[in-house]
């Protein structure tokens, strides 16, 4: 299957290492040039390394997508992926989203996971709509929050292990003509702030 990959850091790398090593062709990568402290970003060194063509982050839209992409694949990113770029692939867009969605969707959701106290959180892979991580659910998992867990901790033990796994999981499933969508129950969803603001 040929799969654009949107992302960053070492999540976008581990996930673009993945899906190549399941035997998918990645056929494009959107990701920031740059970390904060200046360093090549490891989803575009990666790409680089394999010679896939590379596109900074906020540039990926319906005229800039390559051509004969099955599936966008967003590996921690923050670009919003419009319906119709999405329009332009054979099957749209997936996701990853480190809680049990429709719980704590938005960009802090580990961070309000263990403000909030929560015991039992998971990560959820989910196909892109027009509603921030408010797509139909393709695969999800649950892991258990411990004591003394920090976010850092539950993401690097847990939350970024399990969304590596889904979505090669999801994205096999897709290629073999197995698609799972599962519509969000809205009555239970609660979206919170940035940390930073």
């Amino acid at each position: 299957m040929n799969i654009y990959i949107c992302g960053q850091k070492h999540f976008g790398a581990e996930a673009f290492t993945a899906l190549l090593n399941a035997g998918h062709r990645i056929v494009g990568v959107s990701s920031p040039a740059a970390n904060k402290e200046g360093n090549t970003d490891r989803l575009k060194a990666v790409a680089e390394a394999n010679n896939v063509p590379w596109m900074k982050s906020g540039l990926l839209n319906e005229n800039t997508i390559p051509d004969n992409v099955d599936l966008i694949v967003t590996a921690h990113s923050h670009d919003f992926v419009r319906a119709p770029t999405r329009a332009k692939t054979t099957y749209g867009a997936i996701g990853y989203h480190p809680s049990l969605l429709p719980l704590h969707r938005g960009k802090d959701a580990i961070i309000w996971t263990i403000q909030m106290g929560d015991k039992v959180t998971g990560g959820t892979v989910y196909w892109l709509d027009e509603v921030m991580d408010g797509g139909p659910i393709a695969a999800q998992e649950h892991v258990f929050v411990l004591p003394g867990d920090t976010p850092e901790s539950l993401w690097k033990r847990d939350l970024a292990p399990l969304g590596i796994r889904l979505l090669t999981e999801v994205c096999n499933d897709i290629a073999g003509g197995k698609i799972v969508k599962i519509v969000q129950n809205e009555s239970i969803a609660t979206v919170e702030p940035s940390i930073k603001k």
